[in-house]
């Protein structure tokens, strides 16, 4: 049936989780396609921060030498509750440490530490520093000819095209650089540099975060010889029996003898799967996904048709993320500026409804909750030229790009700005000056923001007491809307620990695996920590791929 092609393994998706099974499959001596419906590999992890939750991990002994799998394991059952599997968190507390230290010694990936704590460090078993590591970053030249095919970061959280990590001197260099002579120099040569990449690659080639950990990733596959053939959709499985033993393409069939993995990054653009399972959208309301729109609940499909098990119990089925609409260019997701000083969240009603410096899943859990699905972020004068808002950019960036557009809505008093929202006047009025009253002090009477480590990370260490809290006090006013959106989902289908997917009776389907957000998440709905989902796509990945090479992944590997 035309170009007919035959592998060991065929891996359907090119996330992380994905080429993470190919990588450690062929290093283990099978033969191994990729196939990739869009026109770009990567996946979400190319749009994502770049981060692994890895316990364990030899990169945070240095700065956390008295943290321990058994403290991980308890912040692991406080943290998923009821959903807590004990089999799948042994192996992932096992594996974890050990793929880290293979895909550093055997491939172009490589990790560099963080300083990020866990989400919730007072939680039993938390730590405020050591579980989390980030790619390191990468030259992306090296991928030649194919560097045209990486999928490029998300735009909107890029400047003229340049990556930063969160928190690195990228970051900090750029608020400081018109106060700053040593500042403005390493803007100046940063800018520089990206504009000989561009006119040289037609992109720039320095990257981090997500897609520096994409395009090691792809380079460790293409060095290995394993094609990732892109614009290729898996049409149906084929099946022998009972045992899936390939995939039709659109140009012909792809044979598997060891087995077919299924890596398509979860379900969060399925529309009508999501219309059936968020509760904001049960109930009437908006969502936003700023993740690829290839991620359209290809493998879960699949996998259903082959008759596996998919499982929607979660409270909080997706990884939510705050976004902004920024007209004419996409989807800006709220990573950075919830944590700054004098910089608070307001529903219609004029009403504060949650700690702003809590994870982004914590804040998207509170607007799901607290019925409208959406807010108001809001700023004052001075914070908004120091930290920016949302898409706006901070001093000195002119403020009109954004407010003529309408994405930032302003007024010259509290109730101007709130009446240009479609905000309560009185009640924000009341709401400003019972936060002001506190925040003058460097204290959130209402909701205790800066109260741990996590809140504390991302904040500004300047502003003190107390690096979150600052009051709202200079006009004019500015304020974004800020709506619900993921980047990813938790549900999935399930599987056993090595990734083969179960039917609703239990039973293995010989032949077909599950990844990555194609895969029930072990973290119960929660979400601990930064890299929680990249941590265990990467981790079950390897585990996944040894297990359809043989090999052994357990206490003894």
């Amino acid at each position: 049936m035309g170009n007919d092609r035959s592998c060991d393994v065929l891996v359907i998706g090119s996330g992380a989780g994905g080429l993470a099974t190919a990588i450690t499959a062929k290093k283990s001596g099978l033969s191994v396609i990729v196939i990739e419906k869009e026109p770009v590999y990567g996946g979400t992890t190319a749009f994502s921060g770049g981060v692994l939750w890895i316990p364990g991990n030899r990169h945070g002994k240095a700065n956390a030498p008295d943290d321990s799998l058994d403290a991980a394991r308890t912040y692991m059952q406080e943290e998923t509750g009821n959903f807590y599997d004990t089999e799948s968190v042994e192996a992932f507390l096992d594996a974890g440490p050990k793929m880290l230290d293979w895909f550093e010694a055997e491939t172009e990936v490589q990790f560099v530490p963080t300083l990020y704590p866990d989400y919730h460090p007072a939680v039993p078993g938390g730590v405020d520093i050591g579980r989390s590591v980030l790619a390191a970053p990468f030259d992306t030249s090296g991928l030649g000819k194919d560097l045209k095919r990486l999928r490029p970061p998300l735009s909107t959280i890029t400047f003229m095209g340049m990556m930063f990590n969160s928190s690195n001197a990228d970051i900090k260099h750029f608020f400081n650089a018109t106060k700053s002579l040593t500042s403005f120099a390493y803007v100046a040569r940063r800018l520089a540099a990206h504009a000989v990449e561009v006119a040289r690659y037609g992109r720039g080639v320095q990257v981090t975060s997500g897609n520096a950990l994409a395009a090691r990733l792809a380079k460790s596959c293409l060095d290995l010889g394993i094609p990732i053939l892109t614009e290729t959709a898996a049409l149906r499985l084929i099946r022998e029996g009972d045992r899936v033993t390939g995939t039709e393409v659109p140009d012909g069939v792809i044979h598997a003898a060891r087995g077919v993995v299924l890596a398509c990054g979860g379900y969060s653009n399925d529309l009508a799967r999501r219309a059936g399972i968020y509760p904001h959208l049960k109930a009437g309301k908006e969502h936003f996904s700023p993740v690829p729109g290839g991620n359209s609940g290809d493998g879960i499909r699949l996998g259903e048709d082959a008759g596996g098990a998919f499982v929607a119990e979660f409270p909080q089925p997706s990884a939510w993320m705050p976004v902004s609409r920024v007209p004419g260019k996409g989807l800006f997701p709220h990573l950075l500026d919830r944590y700054k000083p004098g910089i608070i969240a307001v529903l219609s009603n004029g009403r504060r409804f949650t700690n702003e410096s809590e994870s982004y899943h914590d804040v998207g859990a509170a607007m799901s909750a607290s019925g409208e699905a959406a807010a108001w972020l809001v700023a004052d004068h001075r914070a908004i030229r120091r930290y920016g808002l949302g898409h706006a950019k901070p001093a000195p960036m002119p403020l009109w790009l954004w407010t003529r557009s309408g994405y930032l809505r302003t007024g010259r008093t509290p109730a101007e700005l709130a009446r240009a929202c479609g905000i309560d006047p009185a009640a924000f009025e009341a709401t400003l000056e019972a936060y002001n009253r506190g925040a003058a002090e460097g204290r959130d009477d209402a909701f205790h923001r800066g109260g741990t480590s996590f809140n504390r990370y991302l904040a500004d260490p300047e502003n003190r007491p107390n690096p979150c809290v600052a009051p709202l006090d200079r006009g004019p006013f500015y304020a974004v809307r800020l709506e619900m959106g993921d980047l990813g989902t938790f549900d999935g289908l399930k599987t056993t620990v090595e990734g083969q997917v179960l039917t609703p009776g239990g039973a293995a389907i010989p032949g077909l695996y599950a990844v990555g957000n194609d895969r029930r998440s072990i973290m119960g709905g929660n979400y601990p920590g930064a890299g929680i989902t990249l941590g265990p796509a990467m981790t079950f990945g390897w585990i996944t791929g040894r297990h359809l090479a043989g090999i052994e992944t357990g206490a003894k590997a």
